[in-house]
């Protein structure tokens, strides 16, 4: 099992013990006991739906946070998974807990579903909740796969940064139709200490830790370099920035404040280490939004959060490093090579493109690689129609195998950066030769890379 499969899974123990406590505070406040009848039951269950599904929403909350420590235990991406798996499961429970307190107080005092239900919902507290409730579902529905895809990325964004206020509506009914957040319980104590964790962390780590080092390093535009028709390198100028701690193969999330490009955050990764007072990212064009970023003007400011990421040499186990790489993928993997301090003859790369002109930073990945006395494979040509692999047609016709171009690949890590698909099929032969998972560091890219492959160029060594 892999590292980051097994942070998940971490996570989500991490969530169901949260739960658990929740639940079993409630069990202990003394209510329970006071269940006599049918409307109580079915009250008591509309409860405990209403908690566990607001300690999920916050849970969800605290792994959007961007915080440092989950992001370096667990990696960033295994937070998100975790957070959009509690999304939908949340929700039901929110709507069942409304739905469970309609049915248990109609029983309770006698009233129909309908003249209940208006009766529940007459105060201005249970308007908001009632609001809340329909946020949580609209963020639900722009999830699906069907709508998102007619959406454009900051109308999805924006939809679900409502989802703290969807959250923060639902207070004022706690606050005076439940019990939870009065008085001195322990779980009283324990909601308290939950919302302050949740929210804290996104004040902080989303919105006043990267304003601060926005404000501390000052970047801005130094340049913008074509390197080819669709990739292109941003230079920027800051002061300082050895102190943000980069290490090679992190990201970061950057908003460059000219017009056309303020609203939109981009996470992209360092092409180079940063200097004290440089930086380098490599990007590539997937649509309007990156396109804009090709004109951009010097001095333009910038302002950021992170660095962020688990793809750095730090991750490393085993006494040699094995790399392939394809497309963009090759950003992180030069920063990487280039904070790995490489002991002679250590490290293998694999260089993929599917054609000459998409070898951007490869000589600069030779060079890094060579001058330890290492070994680069350029294997450029696109996939067979008949064979499902991740190298070039011209390789498997010549009998390459992932243990012939990375012949010491058992007694390495390895780290593989590119296209989603492309990348699944690199670990699935480093495992069939039988690599650990927890020497398998993975960083994808899944709107970038080369389409399902024709024909084949070559494959060269170095």
């Amino acid at each position: 099992m892999r590292r980051r499969e097994r942070a998940e899974i971490a996570l989500i123990a991490a969530c169901w013990v949260s739960v658990v406590a929740a639940v079993m505070l409630f069990l202990g406040s003394g209510r329970p006991a006071q269940l006599t009848d049918l409307a109580g039951a079915v009250t008591a269950a509309g409860i405990v739906t209403g908690l566990v599904g607001t300690d999920l929403l916050l849970l969800m909350l605290v792994l959007a946070a961007r915080v440092p420590w989950v992001d370096r235990t667990f990696g960033q991406d295994a937070a998100m998974r975790v957070h959009r798996r509690l999304g939908k499961p949340a929700v039901y429970l929110v709507l069942g807990h409304g739905a469970l307190l309609t049915v248990g107080y109609s029983l309770r005092d006698g009233l129909s579903l309908w003249h209940q239900t208006l009766s529940l919902y007459s105060g201005a507290d249970m308007l908001l909740a009632l609001l809340g409730s329909c946020l949580l579902v609209l963020i639900v529905v722009t999830s699906l796969v069907i709508v998102r895809r007619r959406l454009a990325y900051e109308a999805w964004h924006a939809i679900h940064l409502i989802s703290y206020a969807a959250v923060l509506v639902a207070v004022p009914h706690q606050l005076s139709a439940g019990q939870v957040l009065s008085g001195s319980t322990p779980q009283t104590f324990y909601w308290i200490s939950l919302y302050v964790v949740a929210f804290g962390s996104i004040a902080w780590f989303r919105f006043a830790a990267p304003l601060l080092a926005t404000q501390e390093h000052e970047l801005r535009v130094a340049r913008v370099d074509p390197l080819g028709p669709d990739v292109f390198t941003i230079h920027l100028r800051g002061r300082d920035l050895s102190r943000l701690g980069v290490r090679g193969g992190q990201y970061a999330i950057w908003r460059f404040w000219s017009r056309g490009t303020w609203w939109h955050a981009h996470p992209i990764s360092f092409s180079a280490v940063p200097t004290d007072t440089d930086a380098r990212l490599t990007v590539r064009t997937l649509g309007t939004g990156t396109e804009r970023l090709r004109r951009l003007r010097p001095g333009t400011k910038v302002s950021f959060a992170g660095p962020y990421g688990m793809f750095t040499d730090a991750a490393r186990t085993a006494p040699r490093l094995a790399i392939v790489s394809a497309g963009i993928g090759i950003t992180p993997v030069r920063a990487l090579l280039e904070d790995s301090g490489l002991r002679p003859g250590e490290a293998t790369v694999v260089l993929r493109a599917t054609e000459r002109s998409k070898t951007f930073l490869w000589d600069e990945a030779t060079t890094l690689v060579q001058n330890s006395g290492g070994d680069v494979v350029e294997m450029i040509g696109r996939r067979p129609a008949e064979v499902v692999s991740w190298m070039s047609a011209d390789a498997i016709a010549r009998g390459a195998t992932i243990s012939s171009v990375l012949p010491d690949l058992l007694d390495s890590d390895l780290f593989v950066c590119g296209p989603a698909e492309w990348t699944d099929l690199v670990v699935r032969d480093a495992r069939a030769e039988g690599l650990p998972d927890r020497r398998i560091h993975v960083e994808r890219f899944d709107a970038v890379g080369p389409r399902v492959p024709r024909r084949s160029r070559s494959l060269r060594r170095r």
